[in-house]
């Protein structure tokens, strides 16, 4: 896990409510999630379960009758 320098803000309770990071950290950070975002994306295929359920009634059907009771 990275390390970064960072304030945390409370209220007159010392509950916090915010958090301060320098501008460089910030930056990092958005770089690690844009890559994430990305990689995620690419993994994600849902051809992948195409088929793989085999249904014994007609979905349509069975939501009615589920409503029904």
């Amino acid at each position: 896990m990275l390390s970064f320098n960072k304030k945390i803000v409370t209220d007159e309770a010392m509950r916090p409510v915010a958090v301060l990071i320098d501008y460089q950290d910030w930056q990092k950070i958005e770089q690690l999630l844009e890559a994430y975002q990305l990689q995620q994306k690419q993994e994600f295929n849902l051809n992948q379960y195409a088929g793989v359920i085999q249904l014994t009634q007609d979905p349509l059907e069975y939501q009615q009758q589920m409503r029904d009771e």
